[in-house]
């Protein structure tokens, strides 16, 4: 039987972690544990999920006090899970669990190696962003597709299945979105089939974005983006 672990990454998500615990675990079709990794959070997330964990063996708390960053908190979570196939997302609402049935389907049913929630193929949509924002993510994306390919439309998804045997050939790197790229990039390389499944983002249920507030954010984190492109491009000329 299939197993899953579903990863969530989390930082001040207090008002989100309990609700989204709760919809995931609802939402599961196969054996389901959820593994929160924490960065410390002083909103008291963690103490929340502490609390969840002591009455449902399905929920795990990873707290991290000597380690930060969204990157190393999934590989934290793969590393420590146990699921054949392992999800990650992020905790704010705007990637709906709902949809993690359909990304571990492809999977099972469709011998994909990695399933991407997508934003940009058919039945998907980003009505959760603002305009700028979608502007970033639409031209990072198409410079992506340009480079290596549109056999996946949203390299910066974030809402990813993949089987555990991945990772022992690919390791997450980056600061922040675009060990995304990363991951993609190398896993059409390696031969790893890569399947995407729409899904529609929507806006943050509660707490701050992490993702950019302004002209001045989304530069700074494009650089990292950029890097990662250029890298990948150049590393696989002949």
């Amino acid at each position: 039987m299939t197993t899953v672990s579903v990863i969530l990454p989390t930082y001040n998500e207090k008002d989100n972690i309990t609700p989204l615990v709760e919809a995931v675990l609802r939402s599961s079709q196969h054996p389901t544990s959820v593994w929160v990794v924490d960065d410390d959070s002083p909103d008291g997330t963690w103490q929340r999920v502490a609390e969840m964990a002591s009455h449902d063996p399905r929920v795990h708390l990873i707290h991290r006090t000597d380690a930060k960053g969204l990157t190393s908190a999934i590989a934290r979570g793969i590393r420590d899970s146990d699921g054949d196939i392992v999800v990650w997302m992020d905790c704010d609402f705007s990637m709906p669990p709902e949809r993690i049935p359909a990304l571990v389907n492809a999977i099972v049913r469709e011998s994909a190696d990695i399933a991407v929630g997508s934003r940009y193929v058919a039945g998907g949509a980003d009505v959760g962003h603002s305009l700028m924002a979608q502007a970033f993510s639409r031209t990072i994306n198409l410079a992506a597709g340009l480079l290596f390919g549109f056999g996946v439309h949203d390299y910066t998804s974030g809402f990813i299945a993949a089987r555990r045997v991945v990772f022992e050939r690919i390791e997450l790197t980056g600061d922040y979105g675009e060990y995304c790229i990363d991951l993609l990039v190398r896993s059409q390389r390696q031969g790893w089939r890569v399947v995407e499944v729409p899904y529609l983002c929507v806006e943050r249920q509660s707490g701050q974005s992490k993702t950019g507030v302004n002209a001045m954010d989304y530069i700074r984190r494009g650089r990292h983006y950029v890097t990662t492109i250029g890298r990948l491009a150049l590393h696989h000329r002949p």
